[in-house]
């Protein structure tokens, strides 16, 4: 979630809806600028006791932020806290329940990515070493409840824990107990980022279910693949979802503007406050009708934090967000910008990935979507003209061909002249086995673990 480090009193008014769309016209790139933003969020563990470590605790989370400074790193603060560091890698901030996460920099190409994925990590182990810190890659906690999880000093976090049970049962676990990767892509038009946004929204849930990691609660199975993807399915409806207007005629800017009108606030941000707004409008508040801050107006900068606080499988902001995959290894979290990217880069690529996914149907999808939690590769495709379409494993292969030919079309080469189609490995290796990462962990827990979860932290950590 995005880290705000001061009010922004000197940002314009919104006075008309015309303002709205501003944003989103501002992230049209040409090609040559598009970059490639990769967040990823790590499970941290005491190693001498596997329990999550508090913010405030002796080599705790505030500890392993701190320490980031021997590599380059200023502490941004709220309210004297820290809560985050900056740096030339990004930002590394924090998840509510200490869940550690690299907001990438937008970088050029995929090995870029990588290596910067690699810094961190590295950093981090050695900060974990000194302080006897893990970091778990998974989708979410696989033995905690939420009542043995600690809570970060975040304002926001604060508003949204309230508000979160007055809108549905698994809120509180999506904020507590959930990892996840994203990728953030560009787009150089509005037509342009209607393609990008349809693609990448219908082929989601193939994301989620390459990624499946999220198959223990509380230390034992949960009958989930990715039980991380299931939480959304009863986290907040009005700000979650595969959006069918998105597929719609006409879809565009000012069709997301009205989407995001619709969606309750959260907070605003004044004075290095959060004040809460949880389920107001912020149609009220371009009337000066907000009450928690009556007779004010927003700032753009308010529309900006709004924006940031839907939660949907792919969002839109000033480029987009591909939201649908479980926290993971290195060599995944290389992997998902990899997929993103061959297939929304190339135009040719982007274009057969369309081809594949523009008929099928909507109910389909939302089926799709819901199922893809439970089934990963075995959730049925939705229907095309009418006719049945199989499951996301009939189609999983093609897809990985069609990002591998868009990455082969980018040749974008490291210094021993290799391109960025090695970085799919990893999804080869699920698609050749027919086997997703969920399924394996579980393989093992019935298997060589005996049921002992205590073998997961051994066997997946960094």
């Amino acid at each position: 979630m995005s880290t705000r480090q001061a009010s922004d009193e000197h940002d314009p008014l919104i006075e008309s809806r015309d303002q709205l769309a501003k944003p989103m016209a501002k992230g049209e790139k040409p090609r040559e600028r598009w970059r490639i933003g990769t967040e990823h969020e790590k499970i941290v563990y005491s190693t001498r006791d596997y329990h999550a470590p508090s913010y405030d605790e002796p080599g705790g989370i505030r500890d392993l932020l701190l320490a980031l400074t021997e590599f380059g790193w200023t502490p941004i603060e709220e309210g004297g806290t820290v809560i985050a560091m900056a740096g030339p890698d990004g930002t590394v901030s924090l998840e509510p329940a200490g869940q550690l996460e690299l907001s990438g920099a937008p970088l050029e190409n995929l090995h870029q990515t990588c290596a910067e994925t690699g810094r961190h990590l590295q950093q981090v182990k050695t900060i974990g070493d000194r302080f006897g810190l893990g970091y778990l890659g998974l989708g979410m906690w696989p033995d905690k409840r939420r009542d043995e999880l600690p809570i970060m000093p975040k304002g926001r976090y604060a508003i949204m824990l309230r508000h979160m049970p007055r809108v549905g049962t698994m809120g509180l676990d999506m904020m507590l107990r959930t990892c996840t990767i994203q990728t953030n892509l560009d787009y150089s038009s509005e037509a342009d980022m209607v393609q990008k946004f349809r693609v990448s929204l219908a082929l989601q849930p193939l994301a989620t279910a390459l990624f499946a990691n999220s198959p223990f609660t509380e230390g034992k199975p949960n009958g989930f693949l990715s039980y991380r993807s299931h939480i959304w399915s009863d986290t907040d409806p009005a700000r979650t979802g595969m959006l069918p207007f998105v597929f719609e005629q006409g879809f565009g800017y000012e069709r997301y503007v009205d989407y995001m009108l619709d969606v309750p606030m959260y907070f605003v941000f004044r004075d290095g406050k959060y004040i809460d707004a949880a389920g107001q409008s912020f149609r009220d508040f371009m009337a000066g009708k907000l009450p928690a801050l009556p007779g004010e107006l927003p700032r753009e900068s308010d529309w900006i934090d709004h924006l940031s606080t839907a939660f949907p499988e792919v969002r839109l902001k000033s480029f987009l967000e591909m939201r649908g995959a479980d926290g993971g290894p290195w060599n995944r979290i290389c992997a998902l910008p990899a997929l993103w990217v061959g297939l929304l880069y190339d135009q040719g690529a982007l274009d057969a990935a369309w081809d594949l996914v523009k008929d099928w149907d909507m109910a389909g999808r939302e089926a799709l979507r819901a199922s893809v939690p439970k089934l990963g590769l075995d959730a049925r495709l939705p229907a095309s003209n009418g006719k049945g379409g199989g499951t996301l494993r009939d189609i999983a292969a093609e897809v990985l061909a069609i990002a591998r030919s868009g990455l082969r079309a980018r040749a974008k080469l490291n210094e021993v002249g290799d391109d960025e189609t090695g970085y799919l490995g990893p999804l080869d290796d699920i698609i050749a086995s027919g086997k997703v990462p969920a399924e394996l962990l579980l393989e093992r827990y019935h298997g060589e673990w005996q049921g002992d979860l205590a073998k997961l932290y051994e066997a997946k950590s960094f």
